[in-house]
């Protein structure tokens, strides 16, 4: 199979790991999505490399990040890639410019504002590229439709990148609850420190809410163990409100702290079986809790149940300075292998990317279709368009402060 040319489009925490003040304070100190595609390319899977963002004025530092923490830390590593705007220019577009430049059966990977997704995603496809999105794919349930449409028209992979599929406890625990008959009841909780209010005040409460960032995560895991089970017919929301609006972090009036979903699920098979999932999204969660993302949700059918705690995985550090962690190196592993390389391809961040490579390596080798992805589980955006549906039903119900249904008309799923 050929080598894959990728353009990341995003610059920010999850691309580069540099948040414009620096390296992140998160977990993701050094990115995602870059470190991974750098050393997919030492492992011979990526070519060219390209990072679109807005302000062009940021890649000297973006660059010297990069050689610094990645370069500086791991042998073999080409950092190489082109940038858009160019010039140290300001362009919203710049996106377009970067595609033009790509062929078909390129791939362009995008973790932008919630906003920007539909339209850079549908650019992209309409040209015959592969497309891997950050969760939440889209805020409407009518562009994922249309996006569902176009990735089938044109031929292409279009993946979600939920990497929490990935997850080796929660896939584990999606098997499990597959032998435990008819659902009952799934709830959920995902917090990040109010630390988090300061990196996305640009676009916290304007352009997105907290729901939409953090519960797409467990919504979507709900969704994937009950695939061809049950489905979802009604959703009602209610939020926390007050800390996030205040000093010191002054989001816009609209911002939520917390947002809890309430949904109704029919179960596929027995008319009688109706089930309900709580999921539950903050970014006001204390600063010092030891974890960067609590994350927890709990699984209840007829014949039993699963309770996960991926906050809490066995393994912490405590340091005179700074308290006691828990960390994750599931997610991504950051320290080095013995041999000085990057060691951490078989963390579930890295491996959500990769499958996405993999996938459309294949296709453009005439292997596979984009269709046979739909139906083994992966997170293609045909096997995500519930989680979408009830994150926009969750946003209808806020701001309109009724319940939402969700049905299927056709082969479409709609609100009312």
């Amino acid at each position: 199979m050929n080598k894959l040319n990728v353009l990341m489009c995003g610059t920010g925490e999850y691309t580069t790991g540099w948040t414009g003040s620096g390296a992140s304070k998160s977990d993701k100190k050094i990115g995602v999505v870059g470190l991974t595609l750098f050393d997919l390319r030492r492992l011979g899977k990526v070519d060219k490399l390209g990072m679109v963002g807005v302000n062009g004025s940021k890649f000297p530092a973006i660059r010297e990040h990069l050689e610094q923490n990645i370069g500086g830390v791991y042998k073999d590593m080409d950092l190489s890639f082109d940038e858009f705007p160019k010039g140290g220019q300001i362009n919203a577009e710049a996106y377009r410019e970067a595609i033009d430049g790509m062929s078909a059966g390129d791939a362009v990977i995008v973790f932008t504002p919630d906003p920007t997704h539909y339209p850079i995603c549908m650019y992209a496809i309409e040209r015959g590229i592969h497309v891997l999105v950050t969760k939440p794919a889209v805020k409407l349930l009518s562009h994922h439709n249309e996006l569902i449409a176009a990735a089938k028209k044109h031929n292409v992979v279009c993946f979600v990148e939920h990497h929490k599929r990935f997850d080796p406890a929660y896939s584990d625990a999606k098997a499990k609850a597959a032998n435990l008959g008819e659902f009952n009841f799934f709830n959920a909780w995902m917090s990040q420190p109010k630390s988090q209010l300061e990196t996305f005040r640009a676009w916290a409460g304007k352009d997105s809410d907290i729901s939409y960032y953090l519960s797409s995560h467990h919504i979507d895991i709900c969704c994937w163990i009950l695939q061809g089970k049950a489905v979802p017919t009604r959703v009602v929301a209610s939020a926390a409100t007050g800390i996030a609006t205040s000093e010191p972090y002054n989001c816009v009036p609209e911002t939520e702290d917390t947002i809890t979903l309430m949904v109704d699920w029919q179960s596929t098979t027995s008319p009688t079986h109706k089930g309900v999932g709580v999921y539950t999204a903050s970014w006001t969660a204390p600063l010092k809790s030891g974890v960067h993302s609590a994350q927890h949700w709990y699984y209840m059918a007829e014949k039993g149940e699963v309770t996960v705690d991926q906050a809490h995985r066995g393994y912490d550090v405590t340091v005179d300075d700074t308290g006691k962690a828990w960390y994750n190196p599931f997610y991504m592993k950051y320290s080095p292998s013995e041999s000085g390389h990057f060691d951490g391809q078989r963390g579930y961040g890295y491996v959500s990317i990769e499958k996405f490579i993999d996938a459309a390596r294949s296709v453009n080798a005439g292997l596979t279709k984009p269709e046979d992805y739909d139906v083994n589980g992966l997170p293609t955006i045909a096997n995500t368009v519930l989680t979408t549906a009830i994150l926009n039903a969750g946003r209808m119900s806020l701001d309109e402060k009724r319940p939402v249904g969700i049905r299927k008309e056709g082969d479409k799923w709609i609100l009312e």
